[in-house]
């Protein structure tokens, strides 16, 4: 097991412990791993216990008397119960990495053995540095104690909760599974148990346990958990299912394919755990206030004490410890500290709940500011599930040859243009041929040799490189363009023997997404490897006004590197290999959770269904996220701007006001408290 700290990721350590740099207490990097509640119950069971010895110490110190008893009840409420500050702050000063329990074991200390000297030999203080006598403030070492101890209580319990979306996802996968043996024989078994290969029943009301494929059953599965897809999906043999959904009034017999931690669901959970735990770029700013804030804070206790101790009224001593402790106190850097992260943890929990997966802080940050939208056409603005409408053979070639071919070349692509060409071939019952030195040529299309002949089939651009003459096919394609459909050429031995019309239809989604991002003034650019003219067809029915046609791979990347350069933020949609380069340029890569695998592992946001205006609502949510980290900052800011003065005595002079060190100890709890609050607030973010 490996743990890390919430506020500084970089720290890791092989067992549950205090991070060296903060000294929060470090949680683990696995979200499956069972939640550790040992400090939350050791700092529950301290602030009890210093609580019922505080309040008499507290009654004695309002009579002014009995400095004994007084001493006798606060020591083990500091000592014992306030151990883990001191353990943390004495641990900061030997790493030389100053932080919150610096100040916290400072404070205390100083006003714990004060006033213990001013008990037992306070004859050893300067008459002039006494100026009125020498008070004791085991009342205020006490408090402060049972106070920063229930700061501690109430910051675990609220941190607990940031992480509650990605565990509300564990608890999406259903801990048992209905085998179903070889021999017919069916059993419950643990989940742990399924292997991939293995057939499970799933029945009516259940939760999918497995990703798989169906290979028995009709039913309606209801995928809104994992993709935010509120209309169930109809699946029979063949569909695939996921892990975590909820399977209809049928029942499925599924053949898992992945389980366990290689499940979709494992990994949507191990990315939104990971993305919670980066950091923003916002952060950079707490991040230099933080490394200079200790030290300065220490500076400014010790001007207070001299100046009260100069300069203050009698008894001066006891003024100069009482503002210098509760500068100490009062300047806690926990609510700077925690101001972005908790935000970030809440947000990228909150966007899986929503089929919208983060993979870092950055795109969390960066996609509320991008100004422009670059999609891909085919699979992102179109369903990415094409239909071989028609073929037009050419010459001699009859349309069976035509499809052994294609239907050939095209089984070992992972082009949604090619699945098209294989069920079509299929569903005419035409048989494969062997292919030998296939290459895919991303943007272009598929090469190969059959029987002993070179065959291609692609764009325009890729059949005429072969030496095609295309003259023949003019009309063919210029209709098809024009409704907005896609042509290949299938050419063999350098001669064009046939044109495959395909039809891809246009998401329901995409239009209204579109609408959306022009209302948001987002500048919409399609981007496709299309001839031109289908490009344009499409773009009329969406309404997007601006098109880069006929580019491949390495085309696309640059469109994306001028419009950046052009001073743009730039985010890009895609799903294909041919879409990588560019998803990985952008400010922001967004991959279809529908698309290859190469575009989602380049991309910094995955949309976990088809639905684009997931977009719309990952742009909403990232909003609310940096506004709400704002709220934050600047709460800990001002927090930090006017405590520090207050406790030092600037209003003392004018108002005879003298902020006491218990009362900073209770703001210093709150200030961490409502930062945490505050980013609670956006688990009931609403798109």
């Amino acid at each position: 097991m490996t743990y890390t700290c919430p506020m500084h990721p970089e720290v890791t350590a092989s067992a549950a412990s205090a991070c060296p740099v903060c000294g929060m207490a470090l949680e683990p990097t696995d979200a499956g791993a069972p939640e550790d509640r040992t400090e939350l119950h050791d700092m529950m069971r301290r602030f009890w216990i210093s609580a019922a010895l505080t309040l008499p110490v507290v009654v004695l110190a309002m009579a002014a008397r009995a400095h004994w008893l007084e001493f006798l009840l606060s020591t083990p409420v500091v000592v014992w119960a306030g151990a883990p500050f001191f353990a943390r702050g004495y641990e900061s000063v030997l790493r030389r990495n100053l932080n919150m329990f610096t100040l916290i074991a400072l404070g205390v200390g100083i006003a714990y053995a004060y006033s213990v000297v001013a008990l037992f030999a306070p004859e050893i203080f300067p008459a002039a540095m006494q100026r009125g006598g020498t008070a004791v403030y085991f009342e205020a070492a006490s408090v402060i104690t049972t106070l920063v101890l229930l700061g501690q209580v109430l910051e675990l319990r609220a941190r607990s909760q940031t992480n509650a979306a990605i565990r509300g996802l564990l608890d999406l996968a259903p801990k048992t599974a209905r085998l179903v043996r070889g021999d017919g024989h069916e059993a419950d078994v643990a989940i742990e148990d399924v292997a991939v290969g293995d057939c499970v029943r799933v029945r009516p009301g259940e939760r999918v346990p497995v990703d798989g494929i169906v290979i028995e059953g009709d039913s309606s599965v209801d995928e809104s958990a994992i993709t935010g897809e509120p209309i169930p999906l109809e699946k029979r043999a063949g569909a695939t299912v996921t892990g975590g959904t909820i399977n209809g009034t049928g029942t499925l017999l599924v053949r898992a394919e992945r389980v366990a931690r290689d499940s979709l669901l494992a990994q949507i959970v191990a990315l939104a755990a990971e993305a919670s735990r980066s950091r923003a770029p916002i952060q950079r700013l707490a991040d230099a206030v933080a490394a200079y804030f200790v030290p300065v804070v220490l500076v400014c206790a010790a001007i207070a004490f001299v100046v009260w101790l100069t300069l203050g009224p009698a008894p001066s001593l006891a003024y100069a410890v009482v503002s210098a402790v509760a500068v100490l106190i009062v300047a806690c850097p926990c609510a700077l500290g925690l101001a972005t992260p908790m935000s970030i943890t809440v947000a990228a929990g909150k966007g899986a709940g929503m089929g919208v997966l983060f993979k870092n802080a950055e795109a969390i940050e960066t996609l509320q500011r991008i100004d422009t939208l670059v999609f891909d056409k085919t699979g992102t603005l179109t369903e990415g599930r094409p239909k071989l409408e028609r073929v037009v053979a050419l010459d001699s070639h009859g349309t069976v040859e035509v499809l052994r071919f294609a239907g050939s070349l095209e089984r070992a692509s992972e082009h949604p243009l090619a699945s098209a060409i294989v069920r079509g071939a299929e569903e005419r019952h035409v048989g494969f041929t062997r292919v030998t030195e296939f290459a895919a040529l991303p943007g272009a299309g598929v090469r190969g040799r059959i029987d002993g002949h070179d065959v291609v089939l692609g764009n325009a651009e890729l059949a005429q490189s072969c030496g095609a003459d295309l003259t023949a096919t003019a009309s063919y394609a210029q209709d098809a363009r024009a409704d907005g459909k896609v042509v290949l050429y299938l050419v063999v031995d350098g001669k064009a023997i046939a044109v495959l019309i395909l039809a891809d239809g246009i998401r329901d989604t995409s239009a209204p997404a579109i609408r959306a991002l022009h209302a948001e003034g987002v500048r919409v650019v399609m981007l496709t490897g299309d001839h031109e003219s289908t490009a344009h067809a499409v773009a009329r029915r969406l309404g997007i006004d601006e098109i880069v046609a006929e580019a491949d791979p390495v085309e696309k990347a640059l469109v994306v590197k001028r419009l950046k350069s052009e001073g743009r933020v730039v985010a890009v949609a895609g799903d294909g290999i041919n879409d990588a380069a560019a998803l990985a340029q952008a400010d922001v890569g967004i991959a279809m959770g529908t698309g290859s695998d190469i575009a989602l592992e380049s991309a910094s946001v995955a949309l976990l269904g088809a639905d684009l205006q997931s977009i719309v609502r990952a742009r909403a949510l990232s909003r609310a996220t940096v506004r709400n980290i704002r709220q934050n900052l600047f709460f800990a800011f001002i927090y930090n701007a006017l405590g520090i003065p207050i406790a030092a005595g600037v209003l003392y002079p004018a108002f005879g006001v003298l902020l006491s060190p218990m009362i900073a100890a209770a703001a210093m709890s709150l200030s961490s408290v409502s930062v945490i609050a505050n980013a609670l607030r956006l688990r009931a973010f609403r798109a």
